[in-house]
């Protein structure tokens, strides 16, 4: 008697594909919503409403010594109405400021809405600053549109790839992305380097969308997640360049996981399972080249890792020069495993599991230092998904194994 499966059953797939448009409708009415609100706001050019002698407002603790700029506010209060301005001064300027410092600063209105500047701005950074301000008024309402059509798109590829997967897979997929767009609405990003944080959260939901897909084909010993792994690269790569972070990785990814990515795909081509032709043949390492790879991956931290600690490479998104030096160890070490592991992956050996589980506990360690907690998701796929892969894989090692002994 055949066994239907629920998941991918004609009722279920029409109920996939009712949530699927729902959530893509909803998501293309809020944006419409909010985008019409944005530019009906922008239309009206702020106009100057005053200028007067900001005093500095003196903080209970000093700014940690570590940080490449040092924020100072100012206040202004004229009747119950206060505005407040923040300058950033570097170590040096900071030292020489009087307590009692006091600056000219310019207040821009739009009605309840206003902008501080310490100088008379230029049309184009005023226009600049009032759709900012805008549009982070409306940034919830764009954080629920992308969070609508990440599980859209996670319900339209188990839609139409289900009966690829097996019912713990897709529900683990849909799951993980729910559970992205959850946090991505009570963790949102702020701007960084100029880059709106919609922009950043989007580069971080769609990181989280294909790096699970490709995991998920990974443990299914799939050829077809070296496709998918492409655009995981180039989406890091990205992330990497607006937040102007994680060289190592950045480095490792170009110059590395690009070309592995081809490689890999023509190779597990070349090594079909006989009885299973969508299945790729996986294998074991031997233990003295475990101790090899090891003492490798410690010669890369600490090199890699001693010549990024000393750049100067802080940004808007870590201003903290001792944060700065741990993350480079943590990138350098992450970025060795991460070699290591497309190695692995390459001559399609099941250790490659290990090193992602390794992989995954330094990035998210990266993570929670830079507040970056909607990755934080993407790394309990990575955990979950890990030990999915490894039992599947080493059920797959041992019967290959069985078969070949009788």
């Amino acid at each position: 008697m055949n066994r239907v499966c629920f998941m991918n059953s004609k009722p279920a797939m029409r109920l996939k594909a009712v949530f699927a448009v729902l959530l893509v409708v909803a998501a293309l009415a809020v944006i419409v919503t909010a985008a019409v609100s944005v530019a009906k706001d922008a239309a009206r050019e702020m106009q100057p409403l005053l200028h007067g002698q900001f005093t500095r407002v003196l903080s209970e603790e000093e700014p940690d010594e570590d940080l490449k700029k040092y924020p100072v506010e100012y206040e202004f209060l004229t009747g119950d109405i206060g505005y407040t301005l923040t300058v950033e001064y570097t170590p040096e300027e900071y030292a020489a400021l009087p307590e009692n410092a006091e600056l000219t600063g310019y207040v821009y209105a739009d009605g309840h809405r206003a902008l501080t500047f310490s100088h008379v701005p230029e049309a184009k950074e005023l226009a600049k600053a009032q759709r900012a301000l805008y549009v982070s008024e409306q940034s919830a309402s764009f954080g629920i549109a992308m969070a609508c059509a990440l599980s859209a798109l996670g319900l339209c590829v188990m839609l139409f790839f289900g009966r690829f997967f097996t019912n713990y897979e897709q529900i683990w997929f849909i799951s993980i992305l729910v559970l992205a767009a959850v946090f991505s609405l009570l963790f949102p990003e702020e701007e960084a380097n100029g880059v709106n944080g919609l922009v950043i959260m989007a580069l971080y939901l769609l990181d989280t969308f294909l790096n699970i897909l490709c995991e998920l084909l990974i443990s299914k010993q799939s050829k077809w997640n070296f496709i998918v792994s492409v655009f995981v690269e180039i989406t890091e790569i990205v992330i990497c360049l607006v937040l102007m972070y994680r060289f190592a990785t950045m480095a490792t990814t170009l110059f590395f996981w690009l070309p592995c990515d081809i490689i890999s795909f023509i190779n597990w081509h070349r090594h079909p399972d006989k009885q299973q032709e969508e299945l790729t043949v996986v294998r074991t390492l031997k233990g003295w080249q475990e101790v090899l790879i090891v003492a490798g991956i410690v010669v890369w931290t600490l090199v890699v890792g001693y010549f990024l600690s000393n750049l100067d490479f802080l940004s808007d998104f870590i201003q903290n020069r001792s944060l700065a030096v741990a993350i480079a160890y943590m990138d350098a070490c992450a970025s060795a495993v991460g070699v290591v592991n497309g190695l692995f992956i390459l001559f399609r050996l099941r250790e490659q599991w290990i090193a992602w589980y390794i992989c995954a506990a330094l990035e998210a360690a990266i993570n929670v230092l830079s507040g970056q907690f909607v990755l934080l998701i993407l790394k309990l796929g990575y955990f979950t998904n890990t030990t999915y892969g490894y039992i599947k894989w080493t059920k797959y090692i041992r019967g290959a194994e069985k078969k070949e002994t009788e």
